[in-house]
C-alpha cells in the first residue's frame, strides 16, 4: 500500500487542507476546560483542545495548562460524511489529488506531478511497535478488568466510536525552508526538540485553512522532511504576522528502530502519550489499497484514562490530567479488536479494511479527547473517503467489549522528569 503526501516545497500552490471529513456530532465534544488540557506540574505539555484533546508533560520549570475545548474546526452533523468533491494541485512540486473508484480497490494510486511522492508501507521504514502485527500476541491478564473498567465508565468519548479527519500531513522537498521558531509557554525542556523546521509555503496546521492558530485549536503541524526521511511534528504552531512559534516539537527518524521507551520516559511529544502522530494516522489512499500495516492512534477522554502518574510502554509519558482508576487504561496501552468480531456488521468494505487493521495491528493510547479513532484527512489525496462509503460514523458499532488489551509490559512511574535516551 502506499501513503500519499501533499508536496509542500516552495513552488507548490496553495492548498486549504480543512476537511468535510472531520464533521463530528456537537454533543461529543463533552470534555471541560479543564479535562480538555495537559496540566503539566513540573515538566511537559499543557493540554490539546478540540475533539482530539490532549495532555502533555511540563518542563523542569512548574507550568501551568489553561486551554478551552474547541470543536470550531470541525464541522458538526448528526450524520457526517467524508468529502466527496475532488480536488486537484497545481504548479511546480504540486501533487494532483482525485476523487476516484467508489470501491475499494486492491492498490492504491500515488500522487503525481513534479516532486510529488508517496511513502510506501507507511512512514517508518524501520521496524518499531506500531508496525509489529500483533494478531497472535497474547491477551494480557488485565484485559478484561480493563475493558470492564472502560466499558462501565462511559467507553469511547461521545457515547460511541467516532473518527475524526482534521489533520493532513504536509511534505516537504529540498525546496522547503528550515525556519526557526520561538517557542511558546507550550513548549518544554528537555521534552521538546527547539531544532530549524521545515515550514512550506503554503499548506495548513490542523483545524485551520492556513498557518495561523486562530481557532484554540491543538493546531497540529506535521510535516514529513523527504531529503532527510525525518518526520516533524509540531504541537501548537502558529505563524502570526510573519512570525513563526511553535510548542511542544518532536523530530523523528523514519529509519530509526526506537528503544521501548521512545524518545525517554517521561518525555512528552506533539501527543501527550509520547508517540508519533503521523506514524499511526491511516489515510484514505492505504484504506483503498485494501490494507493498512500499522497500529492506529486512539484517544479516551481524560477522565478514563488511568491516572495515579503511571503509563506503560511503549507510551513515555503521562499527564496529571488523568483521572481514571486503577483499572483504567494507561496511557501507552495497546487495544486489539476481537478476532472473532463479524465484520459483517460493519457498513463498508472501507470501514472493514480500518478495522482489520485494529485487528492486526491494534491501537495505541496516544492522546486525551474525545473522538476516539483518528485519520489523515483525504482532502488532498487520490481516494476519498466518502467514495469508501466512509465517514465519521462508519465504526459506531465497535463497542469497547469489542476489544481486548494485549500484554503489555509492567507500569512505569512517572517523576515529572523527562529522561531523553
Amino acid at each position: 500500500m502506499k501513503r500519499s503526501f501533499i508536496l509542500a516545497g516552495a513552488g507548490a500552490s496553495a492548498l486549504v487542507l480543512l476537511s468535510a471529513a472531520c464533521a463530528v456530532d456537537p454533543e461529543s465534544t463533552e470534555e471541560s476546560v479543564e479535562e480538555s488540557r495537559w496540566k503539566w506540574p513540573t515538566h511537559g505539555h499543557g493540554g490539546h483542545t478540540g475533539t482530539s484533546s490532549s495532555s502533555h508533560s511540563a518542563s523542569s520549570s512548574s507550568h501551568a495548562s489553561s486551554s478551552s475545548a474547541s470543536s470550531s474546526s470541525h464541522s458538526s452533523s448528526s450524520s457526517s460524511s467524508a468529502s466527496s468533491s475532488s480536488h486537484s494541485s497545481s504548479g511546480a512540486g504540486a501533487g494532483t489529488a482525485s476523487s476516484s473508484s467508489s470501491s475499494v480497490s486492491s492498490s492504491s494510486s500515488s500522487s503525481s506531478s513534479s516532486g510529488g511522492g508517496t511513502v510506501t508501507g507507511g512512514l517508518f521504514t524501520a521496524k518499531n511497535p506500531w508496525n509489529t502485527a500483533v494478531a497472535g500476541e497474547t491477551k494480557s491478564s488485565t484485559s478484561d478488568a480493563i475493558i470492564n473498567w472502560l466499558s462501565s465508565n462511559g467507553g469511547w468519548g461521545g457515547g460511541a466510536m467516532q473518527m475524526d479527519f482534521s489533520i493532513t500531513v504536509l511534505k516537504a522537498d529540498s525546496s522547503t525552508p528550515l525556519k526557526t521558531f520561538t517557542t511558546t509557554s507550550s513548549f518544554y525542556t528537555p521534552d521538546c526538540d527547539h531544532v530549524p523546521f521545515p515550514l512550506p509555503a503554503t499548506g495548513s496546521i490542523e483545524g485551520e485553512s492556513g498557518f495561523e492558530c486562530t481557532q484554540g485549536g491543538d493546531c497540529h503541524l506535521l510535516v514529513v522532511h523527504t531529503p532527510t526521511n525525518k518526520l516533524y511534528e509540531m504541537w501548537k504552531a502558529n505563524v502570526e504576522n510573519g512570525t513563526f512559534y511553535g510548542g511542544c516539537t518532536a523530530v523523528w527518524d523514519l529509519n530509526k528502530t526506537y528503544p521501548a521507551s521512545l524518545r525517554g520516559d517521561g518525555c512528552s511529544s506533539a501527543d501527550a502519550g509520547g508517540f508519533p502522530i503521523a506514524g499511526m494516522l491511516f489515510t484514505p489512499d492505504e484504506v483503498a489499497s485494501g490494507e493498512i500495516d500499522h497500529a492506529l492512534r486512539f484517544i479516551l477522554p481524560n477522565s478514563r484514562i488511568r491516572g495515579g502518574d503511571v503509563f506503560v510502554h511503549p507510551g513515555s509519558h503521562t499527564t496529571e490530567s488523568t483521572s481514571g482508576g486503577a483499572d483504567a487504561p494507561p496511557y501507552g496501552v495497546r487495544f486489539r479488536l476481537r478476532a472473532d468480531y463479524p465484520l459483517a456488521n460493519l457498513p463498508s468494505e472501507g470501514a472493514r479494511v480500518i478495522a482489520r487493521a485494529m485487528q492486526k495491528y491494534g491501537m495505541f493510547l496516544a492522546d486525551g479527547g474525545t473522538v476516539a479513532l483518528t485519520g489523515e484527512s483525504d482532502k488532498y489525496s487520490t481516494h476519498k473517503y466518502a467514495d469508501m462509503d466512509i465517514d465519521s460514523h462508519s465504526l459506531k458499532a465497535l463497542a469497547v467489549k469489542d476489544f481486548e488489551v494485549v500484554e503489555m509490559g509492567a507500569l512505569v512511574s512517572y517523576d515529572h522528569d523527562c529522561h531523553r535516551n
